[in-house]
């Protein structure tokens, strides 16, 4: 069964938008037992709330096959690179670490991987399973440069906790 999404209302907080995506994407994927269908949910909900600063909302998971690479996975957006391996790009670095990277220009980080040229900025963040292993990596990007900030990766964190828990 489809869900509706919500609305923004009137002088939402970049903040309070977050909390309330946090909350809505949880309560969609409540009792959902597939990966895939969560983040296509979640991929969806983000890009339908931030848009048009998100130019592109989805998914890079790890390929069990290829333990070192990530696969595209569901995604709002236009074509995304098919595989990244772990420490190449911004998706790779994220990956490698475990930890959120926030670029403002996309065009000067090392190795970056321009899967669209439109893309100037870019946020990307671990996704974790329960047990402590990584899932997926969620890439946002942006065609203006610096559109990502500390309430962005606050906000984008605090959904990928629960992505796979709620």
């Amino acid at each position: 069964m489809a869900e509706a999404l919500s609305t923004a209302p009137a002088g939402e907080t970049l903040e309070q938008a977050y909390a309330r995506v946090r909350e809505e994407i949880a309560a969609i994927v409540a009792d959902e037992t597939s990966e895939t269908a969560r983040f296509a949910t979640a991929a969806c909900v983000l890009a339908q709330n931030f848009a048009p600063r998100f130019f592109w909302t989805g998914f890079y998971v790890v390929d069990p096959l290829k333990p070192e690479e990530l696969v595209v996975g569901p995604y709002q957006g236009t074509l995304g690179c098919l595989r990244i391996p772990f420490g190449k790009g911004v998706c790779g670095a994220a990956a490698a670490s475990g930890e959120t990277q926030l670029v403002a220009d996309v065009h000067a980080f090392p190795g970056h991987i321009a899967c669209d040229s439109r893309s100037n900025s870019e946020i990307v963040v671990p996704v974790f399973r329960p047990d402590g292993s990584l899932a997926a990596v969620l890439d946002v990007d942006s065609e203006s440069l610096d559109a990502f900030g500390p309430e962005d990766r606050d906000g984008l964190e605090a959904i990928c906790k629960v992505l796979l828990t709620a």
